[in-house]
């Protein structure tokens, strides 16, 4: 991922908000910034720390962990000799390879959903697009349950729960101090694809209404007439409260992810999310939907 935003260098760059897999992508940017100022090359700065080209621009995207030898000798390749400056990247180093909360559960995440997790966790805003379910961060246990078994009755009943567990887990960060503002982008036909089955749809569908109540979170429905127009498939982006970190769209398919961070990639997906909210009911309305919906079930 391609960080932009200015480096303070003058400032504490040792700070630690986020999670690790957004402290180390901020730790990427500033080392970045450094190399530029230095008016050092990626190989020049890859021969330093016995390395490559290659091996530096995994670590300036953020997309590999750090070794603190390699950031010491970056850093007084860069000219960084002030004590209290190395020894915040330093600390910072340390704080990127922490273990996340999901480290637990290592052995359910696939190795592209683990940066997901990352980026949520620190996002100051979340803005998601879903035409088949609802989105994990509004679903119950049951319903959740339901779409992890893929309607079945699974054999591994702990690994099941296992799975909705940690998907309860992620929804914490919405009831946090500092939540982000999540704004959920539903089709219409979500609401009566009985998931669970009518008992476990019902308890979704009042679940909704009651999170409409919280200020950090909208709900939307796109009515069924202009389903599929805006958008092809379901995504969710990101945005930072941290100048280092860029936006980024996150797309799923069945073997893997997609994490677009590229300004004309990001843009284009903000116009056609501001496109779904218009097409959408209003929120007022689509909580009145959603309160019909409950009587129809």
């Amino acid at each position: 991922m391609a960080p932009i935003g200015p480096l303070e260098t003058s400032g504490d760059v040792g700070d630690q908000r986020g999670s690790p897999t957004a402290r180390r992508i901020m730790l990427g940017a500033r080392l970045r910034r450094l190399r530029e100022a230095a008016e050092i090359s990626r190989a020049e700065a890859g021969f330093a720390i016995r390395s490559s080209e290659s091996k530096i621009s995994r670590l300036e995207l953020g997309r590999v962990s750090f070794k603190p030898r390699d950031v010491t000798d970056l850093l007084t390749m860069y000219g960084v000799t002030d004590a209290e400056k190395r020894e915040a990247f330093l600390e910072m180093v340390k704080r990127s390879n922490e273990p996340g909360w999901w480290h637990r559960y290592i052995d359910l995440v696939a190795d592209w959903f683990q940066d997901y997790l990352g980026l949520e966790e620190s996002a100051s805003r979340i803005q998601t697009w879903e035409q088949q379910f609802v989105p994990g961060l509004l679903q119950t246990e049951d319903y959740a349950k339901g779409i992890i078994s893929h309607g079945w009755s699974p054999a591994g009943a702990q690994s099941l729960q296992r799975q909705v567990g940690m998907r309860m887990r992620r929804q914490s960060l919405l009831s946090r101090l500092d939540p982000p503002k999540l704004w959920a982008v539903i089709d219409e036909s979500v609401l009566h694809r009985p998931i669970g089955g009518r008992r476990v749809l019902l308890d979704q569908v009042e679940h909704l209404i009651e999170l409409t109540k919280r200020p950090n979170i909208t709900v939307q429905v796109v009515p069924y007439q202009f389903s599929g127009y805006a958008a092809e498939g379901s995504f969710t982006a990101l945005r930072f409260a941290e100048p280092e970190l860029p936006d980024v769209v996150y797309i799923e398919h069945l073997t893997g992810a997609l994490y677009l961070d590229k300004r004309s990639d990001t843009e284009l997906y903000g116009r056609v999310f501001d496109r779904l909210t218009v097409d959408a009911y209003t929120p007022d309305h689509s909580r009145q939907l959603l309160m019909k919906v409950r009587t129809e079930i």
